[in-house]
């Protein structure tokens, strides 16, 4: 593995972020009215509860570690996409960069872009709201890891799809991780779910995040069992789903690439 050719497609990576308007405005924009009007409804919502301030904590906190499993799967995807709509995939894995490489890139790419929107948005919730995101602590860090896991995984899946199965299916980079936030228990526990919805929501390791993070800011403490079956699931997700993403590859290259562009 090549660091080189790693930092080459980060850089490839970054130049197309500066140039688009359009890849700005899902960084900055978009966070920016989700706060907005997720922190508004929070303040609403606060005025008729018994505890007003958990209210508003919980949905701010929520939207904002949701970011880093949407950022992370989308990273994955849309530049996978990028290279069709470039007509650039032939040549691309013509040249000497290995899969492995690339599956790095984008990670690495996703990694700090979700870094970047983490800390805007919670620079941006307190402006707002006077919410301070970072009163987690280092807890920050092992629910960060999790969901930015489980977005690699959702993005790596929905890749799979698209390298298999081209642009066809391409709006699943943008509705891909969605399909998992009704069972991630992102706004409301778990607990109110219909039974068959809970069973589904014990195998999506976001939940377990979410349930934490809620136990967090009604107690102060924090089950480390939540974190190592979500951490134990996420990995294993992750594992599963490169595997997928270079079987799928593999199959695709042998019917030729150039019929997914």
């Amino acid at each position: 593995m090549s660091l080189r050719r790693i930092y080459a497609m980060n850089k490839r990576y970054f130049y197309t972020l500066v140039h688009s308007y359009d890849r700005l405005s899902d960084m900055f924009y978009w966070p920016i009215m989700d706060i907005l009007i997720w922190g508004l409804t929070g303040i609403y919502f606060a005025r008729l509860s018994t505890n007003p301030e958990e209210t508003t904590t919980v949905l701010l906190t929520g939207l904002i570690f949701w970011i880093i499993t949407w950022r992370t799967q989308y990273e994955v995807t849309v530049n996978l996409l990028t290279e069709m709509w470039d007509k650039n995939l032939v040549n691309l894995f013509s040249s000497p960069l290995k899969m492995s490489e690339w599956i790095s890139s984008v990670m690495i790419y996703g990694g700090v872009k979700m870094l970047a929107s983490l800390i805007f948005s919670a620079a941006i919730a307190f402006i707002l709201y006077g919410y301070d995101f970072f009163r987690f602590g280092w807890w920050i860090i092992p629910f960060a890891i999790n969901l930015c896991i489980t977005g690699w995984a959702i993005g790596f899946t929905v890749a799979s799809l698209i390298i298999r199965y081209g642009q066809k299916v391409q709006t699943m980079a943008w509705t891909g991780a969605y399909i998992i936030v009704p069972f991630s228990a992102i706004y409301y526990p778990a607990a109110i779910l219909p039974s068959w919805a809970i069973e589904i929501s014990k195998i999506i390791p976001a939940s377990y995040v979410f349930e934490a993070m809620r136990e967090h800011i009604k107690t102060g403490a924090v089950s480390f069992e939540k974190i190592a079956i979500g951490f134990a699931l996420s990995v294993t997700y992750l594992l599963l789903s490169i595997m997928l993403f270079t079987w799928a590859f593999r199959k695709s290259k042998q019917k030729g690439l150039g019929r997914l562009i």
